[in-house]
């Protein structure tokens, strides 16, 4: 099942789209595809429409960020091997996370702005899993079980800024750098998170191409790892990494973006984003 928010920023209304590619609203049932409805009975109860019965809503249509409500948006850095060896740093040993911050998150083709004083922005395909239930110190085995569904994302990052520091958090969280969707695919719809392809271009030229089966920590890995150390809750979001071809990674110079390039991405069954950078 693909759910979605689409509309006018702040005013985005919830959506179906069906087994044809339509999109359909879903506003005579629930008023918004926010935290509290990513848990499985709601989810149910949503499979259990007859899609055909939805009314059809006009496209094209501006997508939102696919589910309301998000409290944290957790990062895992350096997931794949060949992006930790084109970065120039060790492949870690356990799970780096970092956090971005939820101000960040818009829609998957809203455009990206570029912050003041930025000289290095860098793209990042991503697969997101979004939680759907309460998860704390949940083992390996039954991690998947809390999760609601998946989206693509581009972990949008200043590196100038993120290099200032040992911290990463500023060059990650400004706003805009969190583009998520154009969906929310539910894990029934994806048996094996750990055989998606994932893509990325700039200006139609092809920059990173990846499997998530080369992802040094599998999704359930991760989410069992993260709650033994913070409370999951519905809504949350975690970004599982990013494969080789970023900007900073590139030989013999690194190539950032600039005002007016175009940034496409995509995964395997979730959907494509399109961003465009203002200045």
């Amino acid at each position: 099942m693909k759910l979605c928010r689409f509309g006018s920023p702040g005013a985005e209304c919830p959506g179906l789209i069906d087994a044809q590619g339509v999109l359909r609203s879903l506003e005579s049932h629930i008023t918004d595809l926010s935290s509290d409805m990513l848990a499985p009975d709601r989810l149910a109860a949503l499979a259990a429409l007859d899609p055909m019965a939805l009314p059809v809503v006009p496209t094209p249509v501006r997508y939102g960020v696919p589910v309301s409500g998000v409290g944290k948006y957790i990062c895992i850095g350096l997931n794949y091997r060949d992006h930790a060896e084109e970065a120039g740093l060790p492949a870690p040993s356990e799970p780096i996370i970092f956090l971005k911050a939820v101000t960040a998150l818009c829609g998957p083709d809203d455009d990206t702005l570029m912050p003041a004083g930025s000289t290095s922005l860098d793209w990042e395909v991503e697969l997101a899993v979004v939680i759907g239930s309460r998860a704390k110190n949940v083992t390996r085995d039954t991690a998947l079980e809390y999760v609601a569904g998946y989206c693509v994302a581009n972990d949008v990052s200043e590196r100038a800024f993120q290099m200032q520091s040992s911290q990463w958090d500023k060059g990650k969280g400004c706003d805009t750098f969190g583009p998520l969707g154009p969906w929310l695919v539910t894990r029934d719809d994806i048996p094996d998170p750990q055989n998606l392809h994932l893509w990325l271009t700039v200006n139609g030229q092809r920059m990173q191409t990846g499997n998530t089966g080369n992802m040094i920590f599998s999704v359930a890995e991760i989410v069992s790892y993260v709650s033994h150390y913070m409370t999951l809750l519905p809504g949350d979001v975690i970004a599982t990494g990013t494969p080789p071809g970023v900007g900073m990674g590139m030989q013999p110079r690194p190539v950032y973006l600039r005002a007016g390039d175009v940034v496409e991405l995509g995964i395997d069954g979730l959907g494509q984003q399109r961003q465009t950078v203002a200045g």
